[in-house]
C-alpha cells in the first residue's frame, strides 16, 4: 500500500474511533447526568489503558457510572468492597487443594481481580497490606502466587473510590500505589436542572 493509501487508512480509523468515543460518552451521559467532564477524562483514561481514582461523597453515582461503562463496552466487571478486614487474598485470590483424580495438589482460584474493569470501592478503607496487594496487578498486569504468575483479563482496568472527608477506620494510599493511577477525578454535586431531572425520573406521579 502507498504512503497516501496508508495515511487514508488511519485517517478513516481515526474518524471511526472518535465516533465511537463520542457515541460511548452520549450513552454514558443519559444514564449519568450532569458529569461530562467526568465522563470525558474517564474515557481519555480508558483510551489510554490507565486506572483512575475517583474521589467524591456517597450517593452521587461512581458506582452507577463504572458498571454502565463496563456494561457499555461489553466488559466483565466486578466490584469489592473494601474493609479494614479485607485480606489479599479476598482480592486476587488463594491457592486451594485438589484432590481430583486421585492425588492431592494445588489449584489457583481466581478472584474478583481477574475481571476486565474492577471497581475497588472505598479502597483507602483497606490495610496498607491489602492495597498493596493491587501493585503488580496494575503495573504489570500480571498476580504471582506461588511462584507462578498468571496474567489478568485484558483489557484490564481498575477504578478506585474513596470518599474524601470520612478519615476515620481510612487509610493512606501508599504513594507507588497512587503512581500507578493515571488520573485521580473529583466526582462533584449535580446542578439544579440535574437534581430535577433525577427526581422526574426516579419519582412516580403524585398521588391525588
Amino acid at each position: 500500500m502507498s504512503r497516501s493509501g496508508d495515511s487514508a487508512a488511519l485517517e478513516k480509523r481515526a474518524r471511526e474511533l472518535a465516533q465511537r468515543a463520542k457515541d460511548l460518552r452520549a450513552q454514558l451521559g443519559r444514564v449519568i447526568l450532569g458529569q461530562e467532564e467526568l465522563i470525558a477524562d474517564l474515557l481519555v483514561a480508558v483510551l489510554a489503558g490507565g486506572h483512575v481514582l475517583l474521589e467524591g461523597l456517597p450517593g452521587l453515582g461512581k458506582t452507577k457510572l463504572v458498571k454502565t461503562l463496563a456494561s457499555s463496552l461489553g466488559l466483565a466487571f466486578a466490584r469489592v468492597q473494601f474493609t479494614p478486614d479485607l485480606m489479599p487474598a479476598d482480592v486476587i485470590g488463594t491457592r486451594v487443594v485438589d484432590d481430583r483424580g486421585g492425588a492431592l495438589s494445588f489449584r489457583f482460584e481466581r478472584g474478583p481481580l481477574f475481571a476486565n474493569l474492577v471497581l475497588a470501592d472505598e479502597i483507602n478503607r483497606a490495610t496498607p497490606k491489602t492495597q498493596s496487594a493491587l501493585l503488580e496487578a496494575m503495573q504489570e498486569h500480571t498476580v504471582t502466587i506461588g511462584g507462578t504468575t498468571y496474567k489478568m483479563a485484558q483489557p484490564f482496568f481498575v477504578l478506585g473510590t474513596q470518599n474524601p472527608i470520612e478519615m476515620e477506620g481510612t487509610y493512606p494510599l501508599p504513594e507507588a500505589q497512587v503512581d500507578r493511577f493515571l488520573f485521580k477525578l473529583d466526582v462533584g454535586y449535580l446542578g439544579e436542572r440535574e437534581l430535577l431531572e433525577v427526581l422526574d425520573r426516579t419519582t412516580g406521579a403524585a398521588v391525588p
